[in-house]
């Protein structure tokens, strides 16, 4: 059985290429390194507040610009919430956010793709820390809705039906509610990396891949090109897949905070590129109350998965956690969102309910 590792990273979502195993004990680090973190939502107020009192008719115009941006990427998954998110919000409770990296696009692909990264994130600004945990692409499950098709594999639930289906999946799987979700379609990725003026990384190990090298620990600069080879590189990472999915946090969440930077909220180019490849039941006046309350949650990251194990299942490749482990992510989850405790979920259960309290 491999030992379970989860630490402090960056962020997540997906690409394409191989996949193993490994993990260690949840860790909860201060973020001194990191102080930009601590920024993140800050850009996004600040950003609306110089708005609000500059006036300017040039700055006004890029306010609307965002604000166009935001609607476009605005979509309802037409999924009933399984509690009131607004009023978590406004009352600044925990929330959870389930981040989805779609391979639409990437390799050349043209259809809808699935959700080959999964990550669910949690925000509490009342103990000052996000929870991040990735779901392996390969967990057995039966998708909602879809149960005659079982066993299928996690990313496949948004080539059933989109985000609503990969939604209720989850919800269901780990019996913990999801109030929100964001997709990037990761064939798109490279061009957001670029739009933004590139990230800076630390390697989380030393090799070369797709034309590039990278040095473990050596903060590095990456174009869109540099940053995919990182994130694709899956077997010679001793970790395998896990592995993989730690540097694709750390790229996504580099992507994350250049994002939110005002110089890229007034990039035009940055603004059509999100338009482009990302999609949200976030509102603009969510996204405000974001920035207005849960800025002190980024303050700690704590960063786990799932771990599975690996089983071959009518000639697939599963990946199959066991109910303990299963527990014990749903425990933390619903710890962070300051939920009683509750068994897991089971997407073989004929229940819906998702227990709220």
């Amino acid at each position: 059985m491999p030992q379970r590792r989860s630490q402090h990273t960056q962020a997540d979502s997906s690409f394409e290429d191989e996949e193993m195993q490994t993990d260690e004990p949840l860790q909860r680090r201060h973020q001194t390194p990191h102080r930009r973190l601590k920024g993140c939502f800050f850009w996004f107020l600040l950003f609306f507040v110089v708005v609000l009192l500059a006036g300017g008719h040039y700055i006004y115009q890029k306010y609307r610009t965002a604000h166009s941006t935001i609607n476009t990427i605005h979509k309802e998954t037409g999924v009933q919430k399984a509690r009131d998110t607004q009023a978590a919000l406004k009352q600044g409770r925990p929330i959870s956010l389930l981040l989805m990296g779609t391979d639409t696009g990437a390799l050349g692909r043209t259809y809808k793709g699935r959700t080959d990264t999964l990550v669910l994130a949690v925000l509490n600004p009342k103990s000052e820390a996000m929870t991040l945990v990735s779901l392996p692409r390969d967990t057995k499950v039966a998708v909602y809705g879809h149960e005659s098709d079982y066993p299928a594999k996690l990313n496949a639930a948004y080539a059933y039906d989109g985000s609503a289906s990969a939604v209720r999946t989850v919800q269901k799987y780990l019996n913990v509610p999801i109030d929100y979700y964001a997709t990037i379609n990761m064939g798109g990725l490279e061009n957001l990396i670029n739009a933004v003026g590139g990230v800076d990384v630390s390697p989380t190990l030393t090799f070369s891949y797709g034309g590039y090298s990278f040095t473990k620990g050596q903060k590095t600069h990456m174009n869109g090109k540099k940053a995919l080879a990182y994130v694709r590189m899956r077997y010679s990472d001793p970790q395998g897949d896990y592995g993989r999915q730690e540097r694709q946090r750390q790229v996504l969440m580099s992507v994350a905070l250049e994002a939110t930077q005002v110089e890229s909220l007034l990039n035009e180019k940055f603004l059509n590129t999100v338009s482009k490849q990302m999609t949200t039941d976030l509102s603009f006046n969510d996204m405000l109350l974001l920035a207005a309350k849960y800025r002190k949650a980024t303050h700690h990251m704590n960063s786990t998965h799932l771990q599975g194990q690996s089983s071959m299942i009518s000639g697939q490749s599963f990946e199959v956690p066991d109910e303990s482990e299963k527990q014990r992510i749903t425990d933390l989850l619903r710890k962070a969102l300051d939920l009683s405790p509750d068994q897991t979920g089971s997407t073989l259960s004929s229940s819906d309910e998702i227990n709220v309290n």
